[in-house]
């Protein structure tokens, strides 16, 4: 009896065992339904079928209004992508002079499409980096990954000093407002107060005062300085 053939890994296939293993990479994080469909701007509903026919093909361990998992082969193809995807928007950043809140969709755009050759190309001129330009580890060869322990900027107390490590690219809005205030990944920050019922952050950077909606809070990762201005 002849084998069964493979399935096909489409730009479909890809795409959504992508935002899967990003989903459960960034901390805390959960894939879900809704915001699967909100990311690649389509019904829930097309999101689930596509969910259940992923599932049947071996790429996802999903059952509807349960929990969705990548299997071994979904896990092989999403790291590939993420790699792909995470050194380029690099080598846009830092060898092109794309903007960080713009280089998210050229990346989306170049990850399918570029040859592997090319790819380890461009990262031997950027001299192998572990990062990208917001801060997201690059898997290397072999799929692994390796970040320090962080919390978001809405969860670290007043006094603290932090150091950002990783900016979410989610929301552009939120990248282009950083930027306009000086802070990026490396940016050293002294946390002044966190007032939740306002919904605001307020820190300095470079001796500049900067309230920080906490949605753009919440996208900044960050670890904290040795020192504390209140100890």
């Amino acid at each position: 009896m002849d084998a069964m053939p493979s399935p096909t890994v489409t730009r479909v296939v890809e795409d959504y065992v992508t935002l899967v293993w990003k989903a459960v990479e960034w901390p805390g994080g959960t894939p879900t339904t809704t915001d699967l469909a909100e990311q690649l701007g389509v019904t829930p509903s097309t999101v689930s079928a596509n969910l259940k026919k992923l599932a049947r093909d071996g790429f996802l361990e999903y059952e509807p209004y349960g929990s969705i998992a990548l299997t071994e082969a979904g896990r092989q193809i999403a790291v590939r992508m993420v790699r792909r995807h995470r050194i380029v928007e690099t080598y846009l950043v830092e060898r092109l002079g794309v903007p960080w809140d713009q280089v998210h969709d050229e990346a989306d755009q170049l990850e399918h499409v570029i040859s592997d050759a090319l790819l380890e190309r461009m990262d031997a001129a950027l001299g192998h980096p572990r990062v990208d330009p917001h801060g997201d580890p690059i898997p290397d060869t072999d799929g692994n990954t390796v970040a320090p322990d962080s919390e978001t900027l809405a969860e670290t107390p007043p006094g603290a000093v932090v150091r950002v490590v990783r900016v979410s690219d989610r929301h552009p809005h939120v990248l282009r407002y950083l930027e306009q205030h000086a802070i990026a990944v490396g940016s050293v920050l002294h946390v002044v107060d966190v007032n939740v019922p306002a919904g605001a952050v307020w820190v300095e950077a470079d001796g500049t005062s900067v309230e920080v909606a906490l949605q753009a809070a919440r996208a900044v990762r960050v670890v904290r300085g040795e020192e504390d201005r209140q100890a």
